[in-house]
């Protein structure tokens, strides 16, 4: 699986940190560490971006759910504010945010 890094300078960073790691520079836990601050964070969503993404994907409550593997009723609270998305249906909201509904499908 390829990483996502905020830019090329933390991608280029990431790979001198990795080689320093391999050669017992740097331990494992700085290592990881260092891995969060370098990846792309998950952002929380308001109600009203996920209906603008869904939308702007044109899709349908039901088929957008179908993409994510999430019940319609999930989608439906996600818009209304009543539950907030989490975990890797965060994620994947996020990927279809930045890349369209294509990048997941």
């Amino acid at each position: 699986m390829t990483k996502k890094y905020r830019s090329e300078a933390f991608a280029a960073i990431h790979e001198t940190m990795e080689a320093l790691h391999d050669v017992g520079v740097i331990n494992k836990q700085t290592m990881r560490e260092f891995d969060e601050t370098c990846l792309t964070p998950a952002l929380p969503m308001a109600p009203e971006s996920i209906r603008a993404l869904r939308e702007r994907e044109h899709l349908s409550q039901p088929i957008f759910a179908l993409y994510l593997n999430v019940s319609k009723n999930l989608i439906s609270d996600w818009e209304r504010g009543i539950k907030k998305p989490g975990g890797p249906a965060l994620r994947l909201l996020t990927i279809v945010e930045k890349h369209g509904i294509q990048a997941i499908a």
